[in-house]
């Protein structure tokens, strides 16, 4: 047979979904520690000003009388980042229907060590903070960022089970649910009505959408724009948006599966009555019945699958980059970097994402699998449990996202958070990732 190009062998081999998801999330989490790494050079440099200047520029959108004024670190934070939550609200549709979430059994563990994993951090941060003015900051270190954690444990290989690597995306995936819940009733500083009600009678309309069986995206992409602005007029976090957008998706099929075998069975058929010429083309007959097939397979896929797959590699390259070349550079002072981490702020975030991670996860973990409510994952023990709940305590996407909120109107303040959750994410993964590879096995 001949070959168009090295790469065609890649051509035969089929990646289920949840592949395809793991290696988007491999994928963001190897770029998004270089963005990390720049940013902090960026921000501890002589272009220092000019880093901290680029994205305060006010980049304005004007419509005869209306105007909407932000500045980049805004767009990206409330505009591009609604992508990211988008992608998220899918990936929780998606466990919940058909994914670890979707049978009770499988899905009790990751469930209660989420839930673990959100309350414990939460509870060890107000009781470093208590009376302090960074109090108001206990949804930081609730949250694990997806990408960085599982892309240090698919690292690992074959050292562990493909049982532990759901379990982990399961659990971050309920921890994703729970950081939308509380930045949307917690973070909230005033609800403007008006424009709350209009978002909601929007994602009506995409329901509605849904409910006639339309499978067109561009209706929902509209109409999820205003949504959007709806949302980001409210005074709800316009992030917010995405999730809610990303529900009304249709996650069910055109067209009957089971017809689409009889189908392409006759279209290949006619495919392959027509000879091939001598350039190896294909007739204009074989070209309309490849289009014919790729309708066929559009109806017997999903827009919320199609999506998914689509708008992975735009957030693992361009959204999330720059969320972190835009939010991880801060100026580190080394000579006061002692006295930055011993305060309130920077204390309970460390110590919630480091302690309160792993008394959340592998504690509620141990304790569900003794009183018999739950089983571990095939394959695995419990010590790989532990090295799980450390991934856990990479916090750094969320937990800045969430940091920006808690302190708003007080830079200070972001800056002590962003310090212990860089300090905090690091010590966790690399300590996880070291004793899942060299301490933890595998049961037999």
């Amino acid at each position: 047979m001949k070959l168009y190009a090295p790469w065609e062998k890649a051509f035969k081999k089929v990646s289920t979904p949840f592949e395809h998801f793991l290696h988007a999330q491999t994928t963001t989490g190897m770029v998004l520690m270089f963005m990390t790494i720049l940013a902090l050079i960026l921000a501890n440099s002589p272009l220092t000003e000019t880093y901290a200047h680029f994205f305060h520029i006010k980049v304005d959108f004007n419509v005869a009388s209306w105007k909407l004024s932000h500045s980049i670190h805004h767009w990206i934070n409330d505009g591009l980042m609604a992508i990211f939550f988008f992608i998220i609200g899918l990936e929780i549709k998606r466990e919940i229907l058909v994914g670890e979430l979707s049978n009770i059994k499988v899905a009790i563990l990751p469930i209660l060590a989420a839930i673990g994993g959100m309350l414990i951090p939460a509870l060890i941060y107000l009781s470093i903070t208590t009376g302090t003015e960074g109090a108001g900051g206990w949804g930081i270190p609730m949250a694990t960022d997806i990408a960085f954690a599982i892309s240090a444990l698919v690292l690992l290989g074959k050292r562990v089970p493909p049982a532990l690597v759901t379990f982990l995306v399961a659990l971050a995936i309920v921890d994703d649910l729970g950081a939308v819940i509380v930045i949307a009733l917690f973070y909230t500083e005033q609800i403007h009505m008006l424009p709350l009600a209009l978002a909601g009678g929007s994602f009506l309309i995409m329901v509605a959408f849904n409910r006639f069986g339309i499978h067109l995206i561009l209706p929902y992409f509209i109409v999820g724009f205003f949504m959007w602005f709806f949302m980001l007029e409210s005074g709800v976090h316009a992030t917010i948006a995405g999730v809610i957008a990303a529900l009304s998706i249709p996650s069910k099929p055109k067209r009957v599966p089971g017809d689409f075998r009889q189908d392409a069975k006759v279209l290949l058929d006619e495919y392959d009555s027509y000879p091939i010429d001598d350039k190896d083309g294909m007739s204009e007959r074989q070209k309309a019945i490849l289009l014919k097939l790729q309708d066929n397979i559009n109806d017997i896929g999903t827009p919320a699958a199609r999506l998914e797959k689509d708008l992975h590699l735009p957030v693992a390259l361009i959204v999330i980059p720059l969320f972190a070349l835009a939010n991880a550079g801060i100026a580190i002072d080394f000579s006061s970097i002692g006295t930055t981490i011993m305060t309130p702020v920077s204390m309970g975030i460390i110590a919630g994402l480091i302690l309160g991670k792993v008394l959340g996860i592998f504690g509620v973990a141990w304790l569900a699998i003794k009183l018999k409510m739950a089983t571990l994952p095939q394959g695995s023990t419990m010590s790989q449990i532990f090295g799980v709940a450390f991934l856990g305590g990479i916090g750094f996407t969320m937990s800045i996202f969430v940091a920006d909120l808690a302190f708003i109107n007080s830079p200070e303040l972001i800056f002590q958070a962003k310090v212990g959750i860089l300090a905090a994410s690091l010590f966790a993964g690399l300590f996880g990732y070291s004793w899942l590879r060299f301490v933890a096995k595998s049961a037999k």
